[in-house]
């Protein structure tokens, strides 16, 4: 059920500026996500990885997605980074969860009830996440 909160065509319209190159990186970017969450679990102690062998580890918070986003972006493009994604329009973490939100709505995504568009807004600011690797 989606939460009434939310301003699903606010969402649509806004999801409209972005080119499908940046929803595909989204979608990579999950992905590299969950991988590099179940690296970092494995890497733990068996008793620690037996907890979060449940469904919950396939869960990735706006937060986790926004710096899982950040390290793709770097590990693929290094110095253009922030360029590429400021092509696409995309220029602060709040673009990334009006990204995955209109994924939602279109059921490609789910959320959970925890989850919330604000969990993306302000996670770093573009300038300092990519100001080393800006031209």
């Amino acid at each position: 059920m989606k939460s009434p909160e939310i301003d699903w065509p606010s969402i649509r319209d806004r999801a409209s500026e972005f080119s499908e190159s940046a929803f595909d990186f989204v979608r990579d970017g999950l992905k590299h996500t969950v991988q590099s969450l179940q690296d970092a679990t494995a890497s733990q102690s068996n008793a620690q990885a037996s907890v979060a062998g449940t469904d919950e580890r396939r869960h990735v918070s706006g937060q986790q997605l926004c710096l899982g986003l950040k390290d793709l972006a770097i590990q693929r493009w290094g110095l253009l980074a922030q360029t590429v994604l400021k092509r696409w329009g995309i220029v602060q973490t709040n673009d990334f969860g009006t990204i995955v939100y209109a994924m939602i709505d279109r059921a490609e995504l789910k959320s959970s009830a925890r989850d919330s568009i604000d969990d993306f807004k302000s996670v770093y600011d573009f300038d300092e996440a990519f100001g080393a690797f800006t031209l």
